[in-house]
């Protein structure tokens, strides 16, 4: 059992499926981490109900949601060395169990002080997925379609959003953390049987264990040693140069690393975390007569559907095309929502704006779907999947730890500060200054990000250091057995 855990035993049979097979099946730890972060939300409100058998306070509430992010920020600082020492599968793997723990001690919870605890253990397994994952597809998908299966993550992770949502709207938080075991435990059986990544193996000097997952990936009738070669001659490339933290800040690989830590700065600076962990407060706080758990399911929905669209979508488009478009949705929502809580306030003090204001209670929800729509078609996969693009072999590790780092450093802040700052500035305000930012990040989404659409890992890495131009002559025929249409 341990040497499966290592690399299949011999090579697999030619299949067309095995990539979407093996991006599945490590995609569905992202369902965990997705159901992770909605749990807040239903389960919040429900320990409010007079029947819970827990009670907590508002600031109790703040850090159940912000104790996630915060661990996942330490993990992910953590796991940029491990993701390098003990491979991208092993560490995934060890996450299964500790996950199943986290939610079986939040659903006994009887004290605010387990609940601490398991959001803070399944908060470190979280920062390691969300920091190996996108190495992990990065490393093993075709440059074809690795845009496509690249984004697996997202649409399950959204899915796990679903789930939680439609969970939580029949359960209390109890059975809702009961039912999170489910996913960690189906995603640590499926993960036992796909092989570590080729490029891990070469970096450890295993050729034969490399060429032997090569041919699991890629079929027998796929050009492996021409692949396998490439991925030999970059990393002697890289080898031949020094390597620590301090190469990140020269000349050759900042470029790189700073344009992956901004897509994540403008990613959580839109705001959508704190709208995932506080959407069902957010639809209370509008007075709708629209119960608040089905529009937090409704923009669930909206979350796992956009992102299929986005699959669809980003290998015929494009990454920068989806930005754009998302740009547009997301700012538009943001500015809407804002003119809306706007004229909100009057109807609180001047009754004459009562009614009007309760004749359009739909346009939050309408506003909050065109901005998970726009968040999941580009802002909220693209940072991940450039991470796992762009960044060169020789700091991939060290580079992915520290920005997914910042990430959960951001999302902490946020999901912590957001009912302070809805105190201070109102959601006018609040949203208002969402929009603003993400009006800077159309502009640095059109002057600074590169298409990497079609690109092997070895030629985006060449383009980065600029050593060569980008040559975008590829056809979708190239993928080993895959006819897409």
């Amino acid at each position: 059992m341990f040497k499966c855990l290592l690399c299949p035993a011999a090579p697999h049979p030619a299949s067309p499926n095995v990539q979407v097979l093996a991006a599945i099946s490590v995609s569905i730890g992202s369902m965990a981490v997705g159901f992770t972060a909605g749990w807040t939300s239903p389960a919040l409100e429900s320990m409010k109900e007079p029947n819970s058998t827990l009670e907590i306070n508002s600031d109790q509430e703040s850090w159940v949601g912000s104790l996630m992010p915060l661990s996942a920020l330490v993990s992910s600082v953590v796991g940029g060395y491990l993701v390098e020492a003990i491979g991208r599968k092993m560490l995934i793997c060890l996450c299964g169990p500790p996950f199943i723990v986290a939610y079986v001690l939040m659903g006994a919870a009887r004290n605010v002080w387990m609940l601490y605890v398991g959001r803070c253990l399944a908060g470190f397994c979280v920062g390691f997925l969300t920091l190996t994952l996108p190495v992990y597809l990065g490393e093993t998908i075709q440059a074809e379609i690795r845009g496509t299966l690249g984004l697996l993550p997202t649409t399950l992770g959204n899915g796990g959003i679903l789930v939680c949502f439609l969970a939580g709207a029949y359960v209390d938080w109890s059975t809702l953390a009961y039912i999170g075991t489910a996913i960690p435990a189906v995603f640590l059986m499926l993960m036992i049987f796909v092989p570590e990544t080729p490029r891990w193996y070469i970096s450890k000097g295993r050729e034969e264990e490399a060429y032997r997952s090569l041919c699991w990936l890629r079929g027998t009738n796929a050009d492996v040693d021409a692949e396998l070669q490439d991925i030999l001659m970059n990393h002697e490339m890289s080898a031949s140069q020094s390597s620590s933290v301090k190469e990140l800040f020269t000349k050759q690989y900042f470029k790189p690393f700073a344009i992956a830590l901004l897509l994540m700065s403008f990613q959580q600076l839109s705001g959508i975390n704190a709208v995932i962990f506080y959407s069902v407060s957010i639809f209370n706080s509008v007075g709708s007569t629209l119960d608040s758990n089905v529009c937090s399911v409704i923009i669930g929905v909206v979350n796992l559907f956009s992102t299929f669209l986005a699959t669809a979508l980003i290998d015929r488009l494009g990454r920068k095309i989806l930005l754009y478009i998302s740009d547009g949705l997301i700012v538009f929502s943001l500015i809407s929502l804002a003119i809306f809580f706007y004229f909100k306030q009057y109807a609180e003090t001047d009754e004459s704006w009562t009614e009007t204001m309760d004749s359009v209670s739909w346009i939050p929800l309408v506003n909050l779907i065109l901005y998970v729509l726009g968040f999941s078609l580009g802002w909220g996969p693209i940072p991940w999947l450039f991470m796992g693009e762009a960044l060169p072999a020789k700091i991939r590790g060290p580079a992915a730890s520290l920005i997914t780092a910042f990430n959960w450093a951001c999302t902490f802040a946020i999901t912590k500060l957001f009912p302070v700052m809805l105190g201070l500035l109102g959601e006018t305000g609040v949203f208002s200054l969402f929009a603003a930012i993400m009006v800077l990040g159309t502009i640095f989404s059109v002057v600074m990000v590169p298409e990497t659409k079609g690109l092997s890992l070895e030629d985006i890495e060449a383009i980065m250091m600029g050593r060569t131009k980008p040559s975008m002559n590829r056809k979708m025929s190239e993928v080993s057995g895959i006819i897409m249409s």
